[in-house]
């Protein structure tokens, strides 16, 4: 049974995302600020946080980083803060997703399950989807079952856009990702490699979209 934990300093949220995700079958903890949920995760780690922004002592914000630095989990960010910015600054410090209150309980019943299905994924070295296949121990990529020869950077961008499937990934994350946090090229290179990707997978008629999601980055959904 997958463990939720919940931090949010409002506990009437607190007790109905607990209710929620009891009756989808997950345990579920509570905190209320980021000092409670960091000690929470030290005496027993969830596998999924849902957090809110604004809290005392330590906010989201904080609450995202020390999360992403001390542990492998996804984090949903559940807040009433909704402007593009928030956003933005969300997926940068490492949050997976991200939804606003107010909020209907089955998409965010929809969207744990989704991310708890992708984490397992990611922790793999092999993703598939579509008829698409990438193996990264074997740095092998097949289309309908014949290779797909790809260069490292691309065969890279791939797995991690086909990994994280319905997720947005911004252009930061990607290019840290692939290029690493010093990489001081031409902002367009990733585009240019967004591209490649995208005239590949339709030769081989693999139904599959990189969508560009304006003011954010990009994300590999089903082609419809």
């Amino acid at each position: 049974m997958a463990q939720i934990l919940v931090v949010d300093d409002d506990p009437h949220i607190r007790e109905l995302v607990r209710v929620i995700m009891q009756r989808e079958g997950y345990a579920v903890a509570e905190a209320a600020d980021g000092m409670e949920a960091l000690e929470r995760m030290k005496a027993s780690a969830a596998d999924l946080v849902i957090l809110d922004i604004m809290m005392p002592r330590m906010d989201g914000w904080a609450l995202c980083k020390e999360l992403q630095r001390l542990y492998e989990v996804p984090l949903l960010m559940l807040t009433a803060k909704g402007e593009t910015g928030d956003k933005v600054r969300g997926f940068e410090l490492g949050t997976d997703d991200y939804l606003v209150k107010p909020f209907d309980p089955p998409e965010l019943a929809v969207r744990v399950k989704a991310l708890l299905k992708r984490y397992r994924i990611n922790s793999s070295q092999q993703v598939s989807a579509a008829g698409l296949t990438l193996d990264r121990a074997a740095n092998r990529a097949q289309a309908h079952g014949e290779e797909l020869a790809l260069p490292p950077k691309e065969f890279e961008l791939l797995f991690m856009l086909l990994g994280n499937q319905g997720r947005t990934l911004t252009r930061d994350q990607l290019i840290e990702s692939i290029w690493g946090y010093d990489f001081d090229g031409n902002e367009r290179t990733l585009d240019v490699h967004i591209n490649r990707l995208r005239e590949r997978l339709a030769q081989r008629d693999v139904p599959l979209a990189i969508r560009t999601v304006r003011g954010l980055g990009y994300r590999m959904e089903n082609a419809t």
